[in-house]
């Protein structure tokens, strides 16, 4: 751009400085990365102009982290990693934002152009790998284009199902220089954050759906993470209350009403306390931003065939994959919901009239579930603690506002099935878009960020939290006051509980680990840590780590290593296994 006797252009900058300056103009939240040579201008620029950018461990774990930022608060959760193994690295991660719609921007460096396919050090074809685990992946061949296609990226990110965005930034366009003009870096501050647009259903699909929920005298309303990604939780609770219309929720869903409520059926599908039995005798099923995938229809028998269906997504190709739907109505959740609460005011008097019998079956239900769950499990004082106890002491004494973020495995299904959001919001985060294990930590990590003040707890096992284990010294680093619940039964619990189940007692197959105080290492990385053995030390041990708000807190907590008792009570009672077939 520049000779030697000439003055470079006033706005002249890196490629790298050019990437942080539009993600500040975007709002830029926190952002998790682990650099290399390719980025090096980027990290420089993040460190002169104040983005706040942090050093992870892992960069699976960097997006784990972003993507729970990205649940919590809405915003959009930014990633980068060097080329190689960095960017191959967020595979994992990538895939449960795409499947779970999180909107994420992911920075990528790559090879030097001019010797590309030479062999270079990391080298690989990541942009293909990369590809498919993520909503769309655009890379950067000229540097003057770097505002353009990062206004891109943020706005595929924060549209239509939210999703991961990778920019592949060659090592010669970060390193180069370009002389950029004043309104190069204005940007749309709509796709800062999720939904920035929504679509409603067209009226005569609406017209026809309220006709048909008029008229049941069961419905019932099923809603997924999708209520939460539109923001549709006031929408939900003012389509049931006042229509009289009960709600079930996936894991992902949780919150879509308030738990605590009258009209709240708990969980269905694979688990459920009573709201499978109430979809089987259903006369109109409403689902709304939820995929039925095999966990939420009990692997695809649920909504039984022949029954009336009306589907609510933003994304019509989720329409009919797993069910064909009576009516489908192609929008965005909470403007669908509204619509249908409008299209259905001059008659919700007479529905809730007709269903006040139906409707008192809820809380009725729910009580017999509760009492005789909770003399065996809820309020269990057996030793080691029963992981239903557990969760007892997580609803008494997290916050209204606090966050349980969920690991893969058993921990999100426990905690799917007994944990109670008190409000109508997402209290409730398990990573359910590819249900990986590991994301306890760096999930409380981004759910702290997005929360500062509030409570936030990570339930992770124990090979979940083997995985991460470097991530504690991230979280201390940036003086994180996270409270991470290690589940310890010295094993693969699911897979152990899923081999007992399938081939008896004993019968079990690289399932076991080595009994691990994490108490101990926590203390030893400068944590606090405390070791739980019985129950009755729960409460004491989960009030000093919510304490503690400088530095993340352990608790070890001792459970069963009964692999009969490792899966939720309700199922492992019921459930009949098939080879081949899943319960969790």
């Amino acid at each position: 751009m520049s000779g030697p006797d000439q003055t470079p252009p006033a706005n002249e900058m890196t490629g790298g400085e050019a990437l942080v300056r539009m993600l500040l103009a975007h709002g830029a939240g926190p952002m998790f990365g682990m650099g290399g040579f390719q980025l090096l201008p980027f990290y420089d620029a993040a460190r002169r102009l104040g983005l706040n950018h942090n050093l992870i461990n892992d960069e699976r774990c960097a997006v784990f982290a972003a993507d729970a930022y990205a649940k919590v608060s809405g915003r959009v959760g930014l990633v980068d990693a060097t080329l190689g193994p960095g960017a191959t690295n967020l595979v994992t991660g990538l895939v449960e934002a795409l499947n779970a719609g999180s909107p994420i921007v992911a920075i990528i460096g790559d090879a030097q152009r001019d010797h590309a396919g030479k062999n270079m050090t990391q080298e690989t074809d990541q942009v293909s790998i990369l590809r498919p685990a993520c909503k769309e992946l655009l890379r950067i061949e000229a540097i003057h284009r770097i505002p353009e296609i990062m206004r891109r990226a943020f706005a595929v990110a924060t549209s239509g199902r939210p999703g991961p965005v990778i920019v592949d930034v060659p090592e010669d366009i970060a390193h180069g220089l370009w002389g950029f003009e004043d309104g190069d870096f204005d940007v749309d501050p709509a796709h800062e954050a999720a939904p920035a647009l929504r679509c409603r259903p067209d009226r005569a699909g609406v017209a026809k759906a309220a006709e048909m929920i008029a008229a049941a005298e069961r419905p019932i309303l099923l809603c997924g993470g999708g209520i939460h990604i539109s923001q549709a939780t006031e929408a939900v609770t003012r389509f049931a209350e006042e229509n009289g219309i009960p709600v079930a929720h996936t894991m992902s869903g949780k919150g879509a009403i308030a738990c605590t409520s009258p009209l709240s059926a708990g969980l269905f599908g694979r688990y459920d306390r009573i709201a499978n039995d109430l979809i089987a005798a259903s006369d109109c099923i409403i689902v709304a931003g939820c995929k039925l995938g095999e966990i939420a229809t009990k692997r695809f028998t649920i909504p039984q065939k022949g029954q009336t269906v009306i589907h609510l997504d933003n994304v019509a190709e989720e329409m009919g994959r797993t069910y064909d739907p009576t009516v489908k109505l192609w929008g965005d959740a909470r403007e669908g919901l509204n619509d249908l609460t409008d299209a259905l005011a001059s008659s919700a008097a007479a529905q809730r009239e007709k269903r006040v019998a139906y409707l008192a079956e809820i809380p009725a239900k729910m009580q017999t579930w509760h009492d005789e769950v909770a003399a065996e499990r809820l309020y269990s004082d057996e030793t080691p603690v029963n992981m239903a106890r557990l969760i007892t002491e997580l609803n008494n004494l997290l916050p209204e506002d606090g966050h349980l973020i969920a690991d893969g495995g058993f921990a999100a299904h426990w905690g799917g099935l007994l944990f109670n959001s008190k409000r109508a919001r997402r209290t409730f985060v398990p990573d359910r878009g590819f249900a990986s294990i590991g994301y306890g930590l760096p999930g409380a990590m981004g759910a702290q960020l997005a929360s500062p003040d509030a409570v936030v707890v990570g339930l992770t096992g124990d090979g979940g939290f083997n995985m991460v284990l470097g991530e504690l010294e991230t979280a201390r680093r940036m003086k994180l006051g996270v409270t991470v619940i290690v589940v310890n039964n010295a094993a693969s619990g699911y897979v152990k509980a899923l081999q007992h189940l399938m081939y008896g007692q004993d019968n079990y197959q690289s399932s076991d680990l080595a009994e691990t105080n994490y108490a101990k290492l926590a203390e030893a990385m400068g944590c606090h840590g405390v070791r739980v053995e019985k129950p009755e030390e729960l409460a004491a041990a989960l009030t000093a780590a919510f304490n503690e708000k400088d530095r993340p807190s352990v608790i070890d907590v001792m459970v069963t290593r009964d692999p009969a008792k490792m899966l939720p009570a309700v199922d492992n009672r019921t459930v009949q296994v098939r080879k081949g077939d899943r319960v969790a």
